[in-house]
């Protein structure tokens, strides 16, 4: 077999034992992480209502020319602050998977620290 698919089928395993207990509701909306060979994509969803309330990402963050995980709480913060003024203080965090280190980590301590509680 493909090394490349068992990896992907091992990852989709992994997100839907995730997302079958983590649900963003209006009161506590979900923080979902994507990470890229290139980028890393963060946002606050409303599952109940369907809709991306707050979104960030180091497209947009346009860190210097920093580590990934420099970059990774840059985007922690950005979306951080979006979502404080945004009226958004309480999320329930979704790691999409992926495991709790290193760009993932960078992310949500950011945040943390930025003022959004998980």
């Amino acid at each position: 077999m493909n090394i490349h698919y068992l990896k992907q089928t091992r990852l989709a395993r992994r997100k839907m034992r995730v997302r079958k207990r983590v649900t963003g509701t209006s009161d506590r909306p979900r923080l979902s992480v994507f990470r890229s060979l290139k980028h890393t994509y963060a946002q606050i969803i409303d599952d109940v209502a369907g809709r991306t309330l707050v979104a960030a990402s180091t497209k947009e963050a346009k860190p210097a020319k920093t580590s990934n995980k420099q970059a990774a709480a840059t985007v922690g913060k950005l979306l951080a602050q979006k979502a404080v003024a945004a009226g958004i203080s309480l999320v329930c965090f979704d790691r999409n998977g992926l495991r709790y280190h290193g760009r993932i980590k960078a992310l949500a301590d950011a945040a943390r620290e930025a003022g959004l509680k998980f």
